[in-house]
C-alpha cells in the first residue's frame, strides 16, 4: 500500500483533471491542497497556462516559490475551479472546513468559483457534520466574550484557538473559536443561527457549495459528485 505522501500525490494528480489551460484556479489551504499546488506547479513548468487565487498567505507563498502566476478577486470576476481540502464531508457533500484557520478566505474563493472540488482521506467522511466534534468560527476581537456567550446559548462549546500559548489569529487578524459540537441534525439552521450573532465573521460550514469530492481510499481515489 502506498504511503501517505504517495497517496497525497495520487489525489493531487487526480485533481489536476479538473484544470484546463487558461483556467483561473483557487488554491486551497492544508495538506491535500498543498500537494495539489505542488502538482500544479509541475504542470505550469511543463507549459500549462493558468492563474491562481490563493486562500491563505501560506498557499500564496508556496505558489510564488513554484512560479505559479497569481491573480486576485479584484482582477477576475470568477474562477473556473477551486481545489481545496476539508475536515468533514457528509453524504450530501456538506463540509466543515477551517481546522487550518483559513475558512473565511476559503469560503470567499469557493463562492467565486464555478466549481468547488475538495480532496479528503476517507477518515473525513462522516454520517453527520460535527461528528469529529469541532466547528471553527472566525470572529471579531471586539466583544469576544459576548460572542462566546451567544454561541454557548446555541448549545455550542466555544474555545479560543491558541498557538504557542497565545491567541491564534487568522490571516485576517481575527480570533478563531473552535466550537465543541456533536453530530448536527440541521446544519442549515445552525449556520443561520450563528450568522445572526453580531461579531461573527464566518463559520466553517460549507453547505450546498461542493460540486465534487475526491476521496483517498488506500491506493484508490473515489470521486463523489453532487447530484444535478
Amino acid at each position: 500500500m502506498a504511503g501517505e505522501s504517495d497517496q497525497l500525490q495520487a489525489i493531487a494528480r487526480q485533481a489536476l483533471t479538473y484544470v484546463s489551460d487558461g483556467n483561473v484556479v483557487g488554491l486551497g489551504t492544508g495538506r491535500a491542497a498543498t500537494a495539489f499546488i505542488h502538482a500544479l506547479g509541475q504542470r505550469v513548468q511543463q507549459g500549462l497556462k493558468i492563474r491562481g487565487v490563493a486562500t491563505s498567505v501560506a498557499s500564496e507563498e508556496l505558489a510564488q516559490r513554484l512560479n505559479i502566476p497569481l491573480t486576485t478577486l479584484d482582477e477576475v470576476a470568477e474562477l473556473d475551479v477551486d481545489i481545496d481540502g476539508a475536515d468533514e464531508i457528509d453524504p450530501q457533500l456538506g463540509a466543515i472546513k477551517g481546522y487550518g484557520g483559513a475558512l473565511v478566505r476559503e469560503k470567499i474563493v469557493a463562492r467565486a468559483s464555478k466549481k468547488l472540488v475538495l480532496l479528503v482521506g476517507d477518515e473525513k467522511l462522516v454520517p453527520k457534520l460535527g461528528s469529529r466534534g469541532k466547528l471553527p468560527i472566525e470572529v471579531l476581537s471586539f466583544g469576544l466574550l459576548a460572542t462566546i456567550r451567544h454561541l454557548e446559548r446555541l448549545g455550542l462549546q466555544p474555545q479560543q484557538r491558541l498557538k504557542d500559548g497565545k491567541p491564534y489569529l487568522s490571516d485576517n487578524g481575527n480570533p478563531i473559536l473552535d466550537c465543541g459540537v456533536g453530530p448536527i441534525d440541521d446544519p442549515v439552521l445552525l449556520e443561520r443561527s450563528i450568522r445572526e450573532i453580531p461579531g461573527i465573521v464566518e463559520t466553517g460550514l460549507f453547505l450546498g457549495m461542493v460540486d465534487a469530492v475526491l476521496v483517498q481510499r488506500g491506493d484508490q481515489v473515489e470521486v463523489l459528485e453532487r447530484p444535478v
